[in-house]
């Protein structure tokens, strides 16, 4: 029988190894892999099976049409001018309701009706004071005949006219405010007061029902607006304000709608700086006749100032070094070299070089970060 002898093994393993040219250790080469960049003072080379050759992407810097493009957000309002937030001059209570949610109405139509304890207030002074003037037209009438008779005195003629004066006022007065409210002296029901539409539009709003009483003569019983053309109130930055201006043409995407574009005109651009926000209210006047657009929606407009002429290269060419925007410039095949550039117009993709870089020079398009320090 063979036995076992650790101590056999121990001696054997070393010549084992010794054999078969060392154990465990892998054989030694010349070969190094190539090194990505060669840096020589400014200039970057990508020498021959550098894996950089597969990743960077050299194109010419070009030069075109560049239009400065401002995107603010904006929210669809109606025009003030044609809206009216119809308040009862009297309380009263709410007799009919002529006029509902929705409906359409006409400048001068009826909107609502009310019993009113004011226009009865209103109307029996108006009739008291068309009596007075009757009186005092009379007795003005009687002392001109009793003084032409040298019946009266002088001084009773002049009390005459005086009251005849007074009367006349009160009775004008009156009148006035009984046409104010919409009623007349011969006409009408004494107590019931028409509230009349003073545009054409539509019953965007109703806060009062049939037979409420209504005593808030601050508070719009219906609001009545022509929503065939809307604003579009929009917040411009005070450093875009330059290039905003009003007949400008504005091209507007609401978030109701995501990808359906809508043009606009701007009509107005704001006096006064907001000093919380640094923004000015600009308002674009949009068509509405198919009723789309509704006061409170939100959007996006966009303003395009005045295009001209400029050198533009992908956005993805650009690399920051510290506070410097760079590209990388071709000095000669896989040869580079790091250029500071002023940068101007971001549209999309693209961003156009004010200083630092003319059209047609060849530059790092894409990946130039892996050539940076």
């Amino acid at each position: 029988m063979i036995k076992f002898d650790p101590r056999r093994q121990v001696l054997a393993l070393p010549l084992l190894c010794a054999a078969f040219s060392g154990c465990g250790h892998a054989p030694e080469t010349d070969a190094t892999p190539p090194a990505a960049v060669v840096r020589k003072g400014a200039s970057i080379a990508v020498p021959a099976g550098s894996p950089l050759r597969q990743s960077l992407q050299v194109a010419s810097a070009a030069e075109q049409n560049v239009a400065r493009v401002i995107p603010v957000p904006g929210v669809v309002e109606a025009d003030s001018a044609h809206l009216v937030r119809v308040v009862p001059p009297v309380a009263g209570r709410i007799e009919q309701l002529l006029k509902h949610l929705g409906d359409t109405v006409k400048a001068g139509d009826a909107l609502f009706t009310m019993d009113s304890a004011d226009v009865a207030a209103a109307h029996s002074d108006a009739t008291k004071a068309q009596a007075g003037l009757t009186l005092a037209r009379r007795n003005l009438e009687r002392q001109k005949e009793l003084r032409a008779a040298d019946i009266s005195a002088h001084k009773d003629l002049e009390q005459a006219e005086s009251e005849y004066a007074q009367a006349l006022s009160e009775s004008e007065r009156s009148k006035a405010r009984l046409a104010q409210l919409g009623g007349t002296l011969n006409g009408g029901n004494g107590r019931v007061y028409t509230l009349r539409s003073p545009l054409s539009g539509h019953v965007i709003e109703l806060n009062g029902g049939q037979g409420g009483f209504w005593n808030d003569t601050n508070a719009p019983v219906m609001v009545v607006a022509d929503l065939s053309t809307v604003w579009l109130t929009a917040s411009v930055q005070e450093k875009d304000l330059a290039a905003v201006f009003a007949g400008q043409v504005a091209d507007i995407e609401l978030n109701a709608y995501p990808g359906q574009h809508i043009a606009g005109k701007v009509g107005y651009v704001g006096e006064v700086l907001d000093p919380d926000t640094r923004t000015v209210k600009v308002r674009v006047a949009v068509d509405n006749k198919d009723g789309r657009l509704k006061p409170g929606m939100f959007a996006q407009v966009t303003f395009s100032a005045a295009p001209h002429q400029g050198v533009v290269v992908p956005a993805s060419a650009l690399v920051q070094s510290g506070t410097h925007t760079q590209v990388y410039v071709e000095t000669a095949a896989w040869t580079f070299e790091a250029r500071t550039v002023a940068t101007g117009v971001h549209n999309g993709e693209l961003v156009e070089i004010v200083s630092g870089l003319k059209a047609g020079t060849r530059i790092v398009a894409k990946e130039g970060v892996l050539l940076n320090d």
